[in-house]
């Protein structure tokens, strides 16, 4: 079955207003992209494969397997009780090594799945993977490219439930870093409760206050330069 939208068609056009609504008070440019997933996470399996095998020989000493020769000595030559003491360590690292292959393959493949994966990946991954998406997101979409260098783009990632705002150089040299906190919690509010397109629409509005304040609206000289449509990326 395939994964439910973040947003529905009749969302997707309220967001687009809400967009256009702000763009009217200001000479910025607000740009929404929603992702399915910032990352696939596809060293996650790797590394915990990785993990699981290496803890082979660990499991079977828990277990009880021992290097060991017959208890049978009366009679042989040293050169005899050498060669089965090597036959058994032998037999025993063949089963390591077979033990780390089964392990390594099969903790793999549970964690390959979406959501196993998606898990196991540490916060600060997923913040660092959302980040960087937007920042590819915001030269993709072109934003970098307004004529005063006044776009933002508001990035959301599904998966991650993490939200990224990213401002051009023209406004970063104008308004402080922090002053986009109060858009961001209200953005991650509405995407942890279900409701993006209320999280959007709050962050939205926030924005163009701010840009209003700092690039407000020249009467016939506000050009429609970044598409209002929000962006929908799906899975990687």
């Amino acid at each position: 079955m395939a994964d439910k939208p973040l947003l529905n068609t009749g969302q997707l056009a309220i967001v687009e207003d809400a967009v256009r609504t702000a763009e009217a008070r200001t000479t910025g440019e607000i740009y929404c992209v929603v992702a399915a997933e910032s990352s696939d996470y596809g060293e996650i399996p790797l590394a915990w494969g990785a993990i699981v095998a290496l803890a082979a020989p660990a499991i079977l000493f828990v277990t009880g397997v021992q290097v060991s020769v017959p208890d049978i000595f009366e009679g042989w030559s040293a050169a005899q009780v050498g060669r089965a003491a090597e036959a058994a360590a032998h037999e025993a690292l063949g089963a390591a090594l077979v033990l780390q292959m089964v392990l390594f393959a099969a903790t793999a493949l549970i964690v390959r799945t979406g959501s196993v994966r998606l898990a196991l990946a540490s916060r600060s991954l997923k913040r660092g993977r959302v980040r960087r998406r937007a920042q590819e997101q915001f030269f993709a979409k072109n934003l970098h490219l307004t004529r005063e260098r006044t776009g933002v783009l508001i990035y959301v990632s599904a998966a991650e439930h993490m939200a990224e705002i990213v401002a051009d150089e023209g406004i970063a040299a104008r308004v402080d870093q922090t002053a986009w906190d109060g858009a961001m919690a209200a953005l991650i509010d509405g995407v942890k409760r279900g409701d993006a397109a209320a999280g959007l629409t709050a962050a939205i509005a926030q924005c163009a206050d701010i840009l209003a304040e700092h690039f407000p609206v020249r009467p016939g000289d506000n050009p429609n330069e970044i598409p209002d449509a929000v962006a929908l990326l799906p899975k990687l």
